[in-house]
C-alpha cells in the first residue's frame, strides 16, 4: 500500500485500486495527487501481476475537480511551468494506459471527475451520483479528450447538453447515456467496482488486452485532442 497525501493506492490482488481520500474538500484534486495518480497508472503498465485498474472517491463522493486554490498557486509560483501539468500528465496517463480502468462513482463528480469516466471500461454509480462539466460557466471549453470521447459514447446532442450548456446528469441519465453501467445502493459503488474488476482479472489477459485495444481510438489521436483542448483552455 502507498499513501500519499490524499491518495492511498492499494493492490488487491491482481487488481490495483487508487483512492482519493480528502473528505473534508470533497476529493478535489491538487497537483500532488495527479501526479500519484498518474505514478499509480504508470507504474501498473508494465507490470503483469497487475491485471486491471479501480479508481474510487470512497464512500459519499468520487471528486469535485480541480483544487483551484492549488491551481492558482501552482500557476503563479512557477512562471516557466503550464499550470495544468500535473493534470495533463495525468489525461496522459489515462490515455496511454492499457490496463482495464473500473470506476466507482458514489456522489459528485465534476470536471475531470466526468471527463476521466470517458476513459474508463466500466463504471458503476450510486444512485446520489451526479455527473457535471460546468467548463462553460467558467467561459472555459472542454478537457480530457472529452469533446472527442463524450460524443463517441453518448451521442452529439447528449455530449452537447453536457459539454456546451453544462447540463448535469443524474446516475440513471448517465446510464441511459452510456457512460454508466450499473447503477447501485448508496455505498456499494465501490465494492461492486472491485467486484468486476475481479471478473476482469479471471479472463485471459492477452485476449483483455488486444481486445480493449481494438475497442479504444488510438493513444495518439487521445493526446492530440488533449493538446488542442489545453491549448484552447489555457488562451481562455
Amino acid at each position: 500500500t502507498l499513501m500519499t497525501a490524499h491518495l492511498i493506492v492499494t493492490d488487491d490482488d491482481a487488481t490495483r485500486v487508487i483512492t482519493m481520500r480528502r473528505p473534508e474538500k470533497q476529493n478535489a484534486i491538487t497537483q500532488d495527487m495527479y501526479r500519484a495518480m498518474s505514478d499509480a497508472i504508470d507504474t501498473a503498465q508494465n507490470n503483469p501481476a497487475i491485471r486491471c485498474i479501480v479508481i474510487t472517491g470512497g464512500s459519499g463522493v468520487f471528486t469535485a475537480g480541480n483544487d483551484l486554490d492549488d491551481f492558482l498557486k501552482d500557476g503563479t509560483s512557477d512562471g516557466d511551468k503550464p499550470r495544468a501539468s500535473n493534470a495533463a500528465k495525468f489525461l496522459y496517463s489515462l490515455a496511454h494506459n492499457t490496463k482495464p480502468l473500473v470506476a466507482a462513482v458514489d456522489g459528485i463528480a465534476i470536471g475531470i471527475g466526468t471527463t476521466m469516466l470517458f476513459h474508463s471500461d466500466q463504471v458503476l454509480a450510486s444512485t446520489t451520483a451526479t455527473f457535471s462539466t460546468p467548463f462553460i460557466h467558467l467561459g472555459l471549453v472542454p478537457e480530457g479528450a472529452s469533446s472527442l470521447l463524450a460524443p463517441r459514447t453518448m451521442g452529439h446532442q447528449r455530449a452537447f447538453a453536457m459539454l456546451v450548456m453544462g447540463r448535469t446528469l443524474s446516475a440513471d441519465e448517465a446510464r441511459d447515456a452510456g457512460f454508466v453501467n450499473t447503477v447501485v445502493a448508496p455505498g456499494h459503488a465501490e465494492a461492486e467496482a472491485r467486484k468486476v474488476a475481479r471478473d476482469i482479472c479471471a479472463l485471459p489477459a492477452e485476449a483483455v488486452a488486444i481486445s480493449r485495444k481494438l475497442l479504444k481510438l488510438p493513444p495518439e489521436d487521445l493526446t492530440r485532442r488533449i493538446d488542442q483542448e489545453g491549448q484552447l483552455f489555457g488562451e481562455r
